[in-house]
């Protein structure tokens, strides 16, 4: 296997819309930033969602936030480099990629060619088919990283385009049963998966590679069990610095070579998706968001919010 520098792209995160809940205890925020071809400031409602490579090909980037889906990928033409956790994968042959909601993933092309489908689903759809987390469960493929990335022949990449193109045809049939045939496919494709079995050895990330996610896993851990009771505790440049004994300069800069943002950066777009996330999936007041992400006094978050967003935190709220 070639080896690579990792590669560390910059964040794309998009939203969803969210249901409200009365209380102000959300033990793991269940819809956070997704990550699919749609604008950030759109709250599309769905379940399961096939896509086409060739049409929307997802560039470079980094996805170090928890997610609120599982990703299905087929490469079936084109070059990148493809990083999970703290293992690389040089990517110039068909592989099939089932990635988690959890893991920390990033994606750099190395051609301008791309083919296959992807196929993307919530977690509340895996509950809603108990045959489909069963198989899920039982084959280990999203959970257990060695399973994770499969190398396919000629032979292979036709019988897994199929799987596929049927989901994909499912999808644009917009009929009752659609979803429930789209999943039945879904397991089909991970019986075949595990029938070809074949796992390339990973490489392991550059020290760079590894100190940014430090950073990326620190700042999850910090954010993804926000509530009322359990407010962020650190959230500047210096105090992330200090929790990962480096100077802040340094982590700057690190951040700012490999992602094209500093920190603060970072730090801030995180926040944000968090306070969207609050105002529209709880019925918190705005006092309480306030505190739970780290703001003494409301006006502060108000100004914030603002300053970024270009609305007052009851403005964002009502609009959407």
């Amino acid at each position: 296997m070639k080896r690579l520098p990792a590669p560390i792209m910059m964040m794309w995160q998009k939203s969803n819309r969210f249901m409200i809940v009365d209380s102000k205890i959300i033990d793991t925020l269940r819809h956070l930033p997704d990550m699919i071809p749609m604008l950030r400031e759109s709250y599309p409602d769905w379940n399961i969602r096939v896509f086409n490579r060739e049409e929307q090909d997802c560039s470079n980037y980094l996805s170090p936030n928890r997610r609120d889906f599982y990703k299905a990928l087929l490469i079936s033409r084109g070059a990148g480099v493809f990083t999970m956790g703290l293992h690389t994968y040089y990517i110039d042959e068909p592989t099939l990629l089932f990635i988690h909601p959890n893991d920390i993933i990033s994606w750099r092309n190395l051609s301008t060619e791309a083919a296959g489908y992807y196929v993307l689903f919530k977690k509340d759809f895996i509950n809603q088919h108990v045959q489909l987390k069963t198989v899920i469960d039982k084959f280990g493929l999203f959970s257990q990283k060695m399973k994770s990335v499969i190398r396919l022949n000629e032979d292979e990449v036709s019988r897994v385009s199929e799987y596929y193109e049927k989901m994909k045809e499912e999808e644009l049939a917009e009929t009752v049963y659609k979803e429930d045939a789209i999943q039945a496919l879904l397991q089909l494709l991970m019986v075949e998966s595990m029938k070809i079995s074949r796992h390339p050895k990973p490489d392991e990330v550059t020290g760079d590679y590894r100190q940014i996610h430090q950073f990326f896993d620190l700042l999850e851990k910090e954010t993804a069990v926000i509530n009322y009771a359990t407010p962020i505790r650190i959230r500047t440049a210096k105090e992330f610095a200090r929790s990962m004994d480096m100077h802040p300069n340094y982590l700057n800069a690190l951040l700012k070579k490999h992602t094209g943002e500093n920190a603060s950066t970072h730090i801030r777009n995180r926040i944000l998706d968090e306070a969207k996330t609050l105002l529209l999936q709880t019925d918190w007041s705005l006092q309480d968001i306030s505190y739970s992400i780290g703001f003494a006094d409301q006006p502060g978050f108000n100004l914030f919010f603002k300053k970024n967003t270009g609305f007052t935190p009851a403005e964002f709220r009502k609009k959407t």
